[in-house]
């Protein structure tokens, strides 16, 4: 492993299963470290396809495309076929490469050098993180950036509302009674809207909640022109975000700013315990209709990770 400075590695690799999510919270973490990392999405050969994170003995064709040196002194992966690659990349550079894991690996951590995990997964260790959430690319610097990118939203009155709306999912469904009455909600309050969907809404429950909310003074995004999701975050006074996403709720609480969370049919055990970390960490609440002002530390689960693996490496550093 060759330390270089104050940024500790020389080269960087992020591998993942090419899942957005994932990807963007290794990004994130690259982010905070101050590096270039390379990019790298795999898929596995059989059986590695079907037994891992269980199956071990990985060869570097096991992988799509393979994997071939010159080894990173630094991975990051995250995803179930990404910890197949750590372990083969380990192995491979002789222990030289130092492998950050990010979510449950569903393995044993000894198996990294550090991995971060979300306080809503049970496995814990002495080289282990625990998050709040995910950790997310929305900083403090990005949000004002966007403020100034997205002028656009200094028409609509103030306060001004960000509302993210997810979508179906494993875990969740979006209904049109939930949006009916989510319309209601906002066309009750006496502020500016910006609206964004995903792709998981469907066009036709944005159509609909479109319809509910004719009148309204909002900037209401259609998927043209260039994403303004950043710009919302950065011109709210208070977000609303429908509790299906992860990753929208770690965005918005990366601000700072209200965060309230609308509920969707379903859920499971660890969505649940995520939902009521947040209430209890003072960052979100549920809403009800009505806007109320409070303030939290905004949260940095990819701040919290660069700073463990800064403070690790300089150890090293400081052994060489």
């Amino acid at each position: 492993m060759r330390l270089s400075g104050k940024n500790f590695f020389s080269t960087v690799w992020i591998i993942t299963e090419g899942i957005a999510g994932t990807e963007n919270q290794a990004l994130a973490v690259a982010d905070r470290l101050g590096v270039t990392p390379v990019v790298k999405r795999i898929g596995l050969h059989w059986p590695w396809s079907w037994f891992t994170p269980y199956l071990r003995f990985e060869k570097g064709w096991s992988f799509k495309p393979a994997l071939m040196p010159p080894w990173p002194d630094l991975l990051i992966t995250s995803g179930r076929k990404a910890v197949a690659a750590s372990r083969y990349i380990k192995r491979a550079s002789g222990g030289r490469t130092f492998t950050l894991h990010l979510q449950d690996p569903r393995t044993a951590a000894r198996h990294f050098d550090l991995v971060a995990i979300p306080a809503h997964d049970k496995k814990r260790g002495e080289n282990t993180i625990v998050t709040l959430g995910a950790p997310t690319r929305t900083t403090h610097s990005g949000l004002a950036q966007a403020r100034q990118d997205f002028l656009q939203f200094e028409t609509l009155k103030s306060p001004r509302v960000a509302v993210l709306i997810g979508g179906n999912s494993r875990a969740h469904r979006l209904t049109q009674p939930i949006l009916e009455k989510l319309g209601k909600q906002l066309m009750a309050l006496d502020a500016g809207l910006m609206i964004t969907c995903s792709r998981r809404t469907g066009k036709e429950k944005q159509n609909y909640l479109k319809n509910i909310l004719k009148g309204a003074d909002m900037l209401f995004w259609d998927g043209e022109g260039r994403n303004p999701y950043l710009g919302m975050l950065a011109w709210a006074d208070y977000i609303i975000v429908t509790n299906d996403s992860v990753s929208m709720l770690c965005d918005a609480a990366a601000t700072g700013k209200p965060v309230y969370m609308v509920k969707l049919d379903g859920g499971g055990r660890r969505l649940n315990l995520f939902h009521e970390n947040l209430i209890k960490a003072g960052i979100a609440r549920v809403f009800e209709g009505r806007l109320e002002s409070w303030t939290y530390q905004p949260l940095d689960d990819a701040g919290k990770v660069a700073g463990r693996l800064k403070s690790v490496t300089k150890s090293l550093q400081e052994s060489v």
